[in-house]
């Protein structure tokens, strides 16, 4: 009996590296297409050829055409650069000040918690997407400030996590042991809270990149922080639109790429969230 449980936990372990190994793959083969677009697509960005106008997948341009000309295979692996870069951005201006608003709240105490605890909840009452497009609208339509809005709308939920982390570890009686040991701030932090809360924090940054990625998506499709001359998914995505009966190929490309690179995202996050 005992070597049947350990076989099905083995079966069980085998099957959750697989599902897990298919998403990180996806991250590592878009995040090399972003880095070495300039070497493996075909052509530019914004080569424009009239003569190919709608021309459908073919063995020359596997993804087809716009309506341009220009090749919706280059398109799209210049479009995984800008895309990747905002939310990154995006994932960087969340993360630092937020888990250090958090730390500081949870660890801190009061007037620190209730005074940061209600700035974040003021902030979480509104609609994240609605602050990052005031703040796109108050700081210009480029790829910065798209990255930086969606990254400030961002903050308050990475500091109730951390504030939420810190607070269950600092409950714990080897954290008061160490208090009364006479360990210094820096010690417990960086030797007792910081490693303790490191797996909540990955799974939560990953959850967020795809969030990212979603709502820098759905910005540009809008008309913020897109340029024709460099394109990204919700860009090409609203080039398409019109032209989605006659050549649907167009949209569907970055739709497929926003869509797996949101779901292996969320699945790395999810993952490391249950090995936690």
């Amino acid at each position: 009996m005992n070597a049947d449980f350990r076989r099905s936990k083995n079966k069980k372990s085998l099957r959750s590296s697989a599902s897990i190994c298919v998403p990180i793959i996806w991250l590592i083969l878009i995040t090399l297409a972003a880095i070495l677009a300039p070497w493996i697509a075909p052509t530019g960005p914004s080569t424009v050829r009239p003569s190919a106008s709608l021309a459908p997948p073919s063995a020359k341009n596997i993804l087809g055409t716009d309506l341009l000309g220009h090749d919706v295979y280059s398109r799209l692996i210049w479009g995984t650069r800008r895309t990747l870069g905002m939310s990154l951005l995006a994932v960087i201006v969340s993360a630092i000040p937020g888990a250090g608003l958090g730390f500081i709240a949870g660890y801190g105490g009061e007037p620190w918690d209730s005074w940061l605890m209600r700035a974040a909840e003021t902030v979480l009452a509104l609609p994240q997407l609605l602050i990052a497009l005031v703040m796109v609208a108050a700081l210009g339509s480029s790829p910065w400030s798209v990255g930086f809005a969606l990254g400030f709308a961002g903050i308050a939920s990475f500091a109730r996590l951390v504030r939420s982390a810190v607070q269950q570890v600092s409950s714990q009686s080897y954290l008061q042991a160490a208090e009364v040991a006479g360990a210094g701030f820096w010690r417990i932090a960086t030797h007792h809270i910081l490693p303790n809360i490191t797996g909540s924090l990955i799974a939560f940054t990953s959850i967020h990149f795809a969030w990212a990625i979603l709502n820098t998506a759905m910005l540009t499709f809008l008309g913020f922080g897109g340029s024709p001359t460099m394109p990204d998914w919700g860009l090409i995505l609203n080039e398409g639109r019109l032209y989605f009966i006659s050549a649907p190929w167009i949209s569907t490309a970055p739709g497929i790429a926003i869509m797996l690179t949101v779901l292996a995202a969320n699945a790395v996050g999810k993952a490391w969230e249950s090995k936690d």
